[in-house]
């Protein structure tokens, strides 16, 4: 019996992923041209007047997206570094840690926020962060200091969204360096012990070079997200104080296309983002696969 008669079952498994994957994200597809259009509900898109380029012209000429694009990219890239950065150096210390039940506690512990929605989170992080109410700000206010209106400052906002991504997603990335450091070879270790090297001297020329793969990696592929600042996280916790501030590409679609119901520059919006994005994550492939040797399939 052939090969492919074999695994026909597998396939066949497959495929109700395969037709809802066609459903929600190929299909949606047409509605791009409504990017072109004066696009009117009423008519659908095949009776909406074609405009062209217009929508883009007009998207380009609002004082607002060049603004919201600056902070979609700083918000993206801020987010990118804590994400590369904290987690290192925490899979770094638990990895010093001897006690295993120490070590599984912490690693337990850091990772449960990653499996909470942002709608729960957002709702505890606000009153956390109250400034009358608030633990936080409670604490500020026993140093003898103003409270701080974290979620409605345009200074504070941005870095608030970024440190608790960053308290959030922390656990997920620390278990792929854990995972890493376990593949690096315990005599080396032991060699350099025997040469008289301490445990931060281990670390950057044992620990550091054997995760270099998975590092080179991770870094690459968050290229991709330059352009997704995260709008579940966003639009649980921004209002309209901090739209100076916080305001990204998702929020900005959002409210331009469901709020004030103009689908076409909307749509416009859209469109732009998934072009660079798509743009980014080829380069992001390519440069996984050249420094990583990583390949999809």
């Amino acid at each position: 019996m052939s090969k492919k008669l074999v695994n026909w079952p597998l396939h066949l498994m497959i495929l109700p992923s395969l037709v809802l994957v066609f459903i929600f994200s190929y299909g949606p597809m047409v509605g791009i041209v409504i990017a072109f259009q004066k696009f009117i509900p009423a008519k659908g898109i095949w009776g909406s007047e074609w405009i062209g380029w217009d929508n883009f012209r007009y998207v380009i000429s609002l004082p607002d997206t060049f603004k919201v694009l600056q902070n979609t990219v700083f918000i993206a890239l801020m987010k990118i570094v804590t994400g590369l950065i904290f987690p290192l150096t925490i899979a770094l210390l638990i990895n010093e840690v001897l006690n295993k039940f120490v070590k599984r506690s912490i690693q337990t512990l850091i990772y449960l926020p990653h499996f909470l929605s942002w709608t729960i989170l957002g709702g505890v992080l606000i009153d956390i962060l109250s400034p009358s109410l608030g633990i936080v700000n409670d604490m500020v206010k026993m140093f003898g200091f103003k409270p701080i209106y974290f979620l409605g400052d345009n200074n504070w906002f941005p870095y608030v969204l970024v440190a608790t991504n960053a308290w959030k997603e922390v656990g997920f990335s620390t278990i792929l360096y854990l995972a890493a450091l376990t593949s690096v070879n315990p005599a080396l270790y032991e060699a350099a012990v025997m040469d008289g090297a301490n445990r931060l001297r281990q670390t950057w020329h044992i620990s550091l070079p054997g995760m270099r793969p998975i590092i080179i990696l991770l870094a690459t592929l968050s290229l991709a997200s330059v352009l997704n600042a995260g709008f579940d996280q966003v639009f649980v916790l921004y209002n309209s104080q901090v739209y100076e501030s916080g305001d990204i590409i998702d929020t900005y679609v959002y409210r331009m296309g469901l709020i004030s119901a103009q689908f076409g520059p909307a749509t416009a919006i859209g469109l732009f983002n998934s072009i660079v994005s798509f743009v980014l994550i080829s380069i992001a492939y390519y440069l996984a696969y050249r420094f990583a040797k990583y390949r999809i399939f």
